[in-house]
Order: C-alpha cells, then sequence, then structure tokens
C-alpha cells in the first residue's frame, strides 16, 4: 500500500509557509532533532524547495536543559546543542525563516531573541498531523488578534470573572500585549502553528482563580476533576485550595524549588475557532503540545513562571486554559461564559 499521509502534509505545509510569506530565493531552515517528525521534516523541506526558496534541513543532537522532561511542554529553555553551539545559531541567524521541528522548540530562550534581533521569523510546529492541518490558520486571523492586542494596549484594567467564583483584577500598564497567529509573516517574528491568541505579561492582579471541572492543567495535560482555588495577591499565587489537582500544583510548584514558580506569567484569551477542547483526552500525551486547549476561542490561559519583562527566567512553567469565564477589558467584554464576542 502507498501511504499518502504525506501528500496532505505536503499541502498544509506549503500553505503554511505561503502565510509566513516565503519568497523565491529565500533562505528558509528546517531545524529537526532525531526525535522529530521525518514527515514533517520531509514535507517542511518540500514545501520551501516549491516555494522556491533555498532550504537547508538541520538535525542537531536531541535533549532539553530542563531539569525536567519537558518535551512538548514549553516549559524548558531549548536544546542545549543549539544553545550552546554558536554556529548552529549563526546558521539560524542567517536564515530568513526558520521551520522549528524540535520538541520543545526555544520559546523562553533567550538566544532565541537574539536570532529574532537578526531579522529572521520563526514558526514552531510540534502538534499532531491532524492537529495542525484542522488548525491550518488564515490570513485574516491577524486582524482579530491584532485587535485583541490594541484593545490591551489602549487599556489599564483587564477583569475576569466566572459563575465558579473567578474574581481576578489585573493591571495592564506595562504589559507588553503579544499574540499568536498561527504563522511567521514579519522579520523578527517567532510564532506557533497551531496558535490564535492575544496575551499580555502584566506584573500586578489580585483576587482569586477558580479552576472548575474540565478546565485544563498544562504541562500536565489533565482534565481538572475537582474544584482549585487560588488566592492571588501581587501576580502571586498566596495559597492553593481544592481536591486532587490542588495538591499537584502544590507539590509541583515546591518541588520545583524555583523562586518565581507561584509569580503569574502571561495571561489572555484564546481565538482559535477550530480548536477542540476535548483533543487532550483524545491523543497521547507525547502526541500534543496541547495548543487546542491553550488557544481554544472563548477560553481563559494564564500562566506562572518565566516573564520576560521583569527578567524572570523559569522552568515552573505551568499554562492553565479555563472556559467559562467572562473576561472584559476597561469594560468592554472579550469574552462572556466562555463564548467569544465578535466585533
Amino acid at each position: 500500500m502507498f501511504d499518502l499521509s504525506s501528500v496532505d502534509l505536503l499541502d498544509a505545509f506549503t500553505r503554511e509557509l505561503e502565510l509566513c510569506k516565503v519568497k523565491k530565493d529565500e533562505h528558509v531552515v528546517v531545524l529537526a532533532e532525531p526525535d522529530s517528525r521525518g514527515d514533517y521534516v520531509a514535507a517542511a523541506f518540500g514545501a520551501a524547495k516549491s516555494l522556491g526558496a533555498h532550504v537547508i534541513s538541520a538535525t542537531v543532537p536531541g535533549g532539553s536543559a530542563a531539569p525536567m522532561d519537558s518535551t512538548h511542554t514549553g516549559a524548558g529553555p531549548g536544546l542545549r546543542s543549539v544553545l550552546d553551539d554558536t554556529a548552529a545559531q549563526d546558521l539560524l541567524k542567517s536564515a530568513d525563516l526558520v521551520v522549528d521541528l524540535t520538541q520543545e522548540g526555544f520559546i523562553h530562550a533567550p538566544v532565541q531573541q537574539e536570532i529574532l534581533k537578526a531579522g529572521t521569523r520563526i514558526i514552531f510546529v510540534c502538534d499532531a498531523p491532524d492537529v495542525l492541518i484542522r488548525n491550518l490558520p488564515q490570513a485574516g486571523d491577524k486582524e482579530r488578534v491584532l485587535q485583541g492586542a490594541g484593545l490591551l494596549e489602549r487599556s489599564e484594567t483587564m477583569r475576569v470573572t466566572s459563575g465558579s467564583g473567578t474574581d481576578l483584577s489585573v493591571q495592564l500598564k506595562g504589559s507588553h500585549p503579544e499574540f499568536q497567529v498561527g504563522f511567521a509573516d514579519d522579520p523578527g517574528r517567532w510564532d506557533h502553528w497551531p496558535s490564535t491568541m492575544v496575551m499580555c505579561w502584566p506584573e500586578f492582579s489580585d483576587g482569586q482563580l477558580v479552576l472548575a471541572e474540565g478546565d485544563i492543567l498544562l504541562p500536565f495535560k489533565e482534565y481538572v476533576r475537582d474544584p482549585v482555588t487560588l488566592h492571588i495577591a501581587d501576580g502571586h499565587i498566596e495559597k492553593i485550595s481544592g481536591g486532587a489537582e490542588a495538591k499537584l500544583l502544590e507539590t509541583f510548584f515546591d518541588d520545583a524549588g524555583d523562586q518565581w514558580g507561584r509569580s503569574l506569567s502571561h495571561m489572555g484569551w484564546g481565538l482559535m475557532k477550530t480548536a477542540d477542547w476535548f483533543a487532550t483526552a483524545l491523543y497521547g500525551k507525547s502526541d500534543l503540545m496541547g495548543m487546542d486547549a491553550r488557544a481554544f476561542a472563548g477560553n481563559f490561559l494564564w500562566s506562572t513562571g518565566p516573564h520576560p519583562v521583569l527578567g524572570r527566567e523559569s522552568y515552573a512553567h505551568v499554562d492553565i486554559a479555563m472556559r467559562g469565564c467572562t473576561v472584559s477589558v476597561d469594560g468592554t467584554d472579550v469574552v462572556v461564559d466562555g463564548r467569544l464576542v465578535e466585533r
């Protein structure tokens, strides 16, 4: 029998690289490690070549520098083989676009910022094939995320509430609003396929977050079974109470021994309408990064640990995706009871 799945992947990667504005004679580097999917490497290579780009496939030694199994979590700094190798860094800096197919990427690594400052675009890809294809971005998604980021930029306060008891007030001044749209089309741009979300990096937030049954804990890739209440003061988790998942979070933060582990990091809301909340339950944990949960349209996503705006480097990175919340920015509702408000 013939394996025709690669045909679908080639088509999807070609459309993705077109959104990344790959042009004839640009230089594309496909970055992989030994555990990266070979069919992704082939599809990215073929897509870049079909668009007339000069393409190089580079495979670096695997392994993560994080003090935990960070594969597909977004918690680690990236591959030590790149972090410690100036030749590898120079290769990436010389590219117009890097298609990052490593298991962890370089999301929180300072070296990634150095690469981006050279003008390189980076698109990170590591979810399952049907997740990528189902959530293939559209060009119009960028206008939607820019509207959300612009609202955050010109506002002072974000308030998050829910019927479960969440009531959090967030100060937006100096919070550096950002977005992910699923493609990297501007020089010096990093993005993640799939993803469509708006976020910011606030310093101060106060109130409480109440996790309801069915909310999702990442990187554990587990659904909340019993309500968890987190008391927040000055952007720091002061107390956690509740059932089994409360104990899980307490133990994680204690074991991490990280001074920033209980400090809130980025927060925002998802806009990816094709996302499937139940993907976390339908795939093996090693198959997913978990972007369906993180970018689900109408969710509220918040995290702990690293905070580049405040210079906090941390591996105790937890993303928590919540449904059923109302998110209001300076009195303007962007999400109501877990449903995205369209404008």
